[in-house]
């Protein structure tokens, strides 16, 4: 059975930290399928048509013998259930892996029909500088029936946030830089 890590950021822009977690997932899994989505829990600053091409610039530095990270734009939906659905039209007899950032763990509890969710996907969550993964935490999880698990891997300490407050494009791959340059997309390139 085909195993795919479903990877879904709101890349608002996309950092060095995701593309080190998709290098991260390649090497573990069959499969890795890439969109920006509207977090309805967030604010956005930039179309999610220009964080789908900034992702395409990112995914395309990532050197991987395995070439198995893949942009699917058509699968980005605010509601995650509707992005599994439209996973399971390509890949009907695949395996799931929902991969989340741990600052979104309180927030999946509140997610769209979470229950029903949570009985066709894994769910792996990778750790984040600042956001300590409590075992109070999670228990809302897995009062749903749900094992967590935690991946090995901690993220960079960068972050999109922190990215649109300084301007530091250290965190930022050279192309996706070059790209917010030529569009002028954040306030430090206008």
């Amino acid at each position: 059975m085909t195993k795919i890590a479903l990877f879904g950021t709101s890349a608002d822009p996309p950092t060095a930290g995701h593309q080190a977690i998709l290098f991260w997932l390649s090497q573990r899994f069959d499969k890795v399928v890439v969109w920006a989505s509207d977090n309805p829990f967030k604010t956005h600053q930039t179309s999610l048509k220009h964080r789908m091409a900034m992702l395409s610039l990112l995914i395309e530095e990532i050197n991987t013998s395995k070439q198995n990270i893949a942009l699917h734009p058509e699968l980005s939906h605010r509601r995650t259930l509707e992005t599994l659905k439209g996973a399971k039209n390509y890949w009907p007899d695949a395996e799931y892996t929902l991969v989340v950032g741990s600052d979104l763990v309180q927030q999946i509890p509140h997610w769209y029909q979470i229950e029903t969710l949570l009985k066709q996907v894994q769910l792996l969550v990778i750790p984040r500088p600042g956001y300590q993964v409590e075992e109070t935490d999670l228990e809302p999880l897995q009062s749903l029936g749900k094992k967590v698990k935690i991946a090995t891997l901690t993220g960079l300490p960068v972050s999109s946030t922190n990215y649109r407050q300084t301007g530091d494009i250290d965190v930022l791959p050279s192309p996706v830089q070059a790209y917010i340059n030529q569009e002028q997309l954040y306030e430090y390139t206008r």
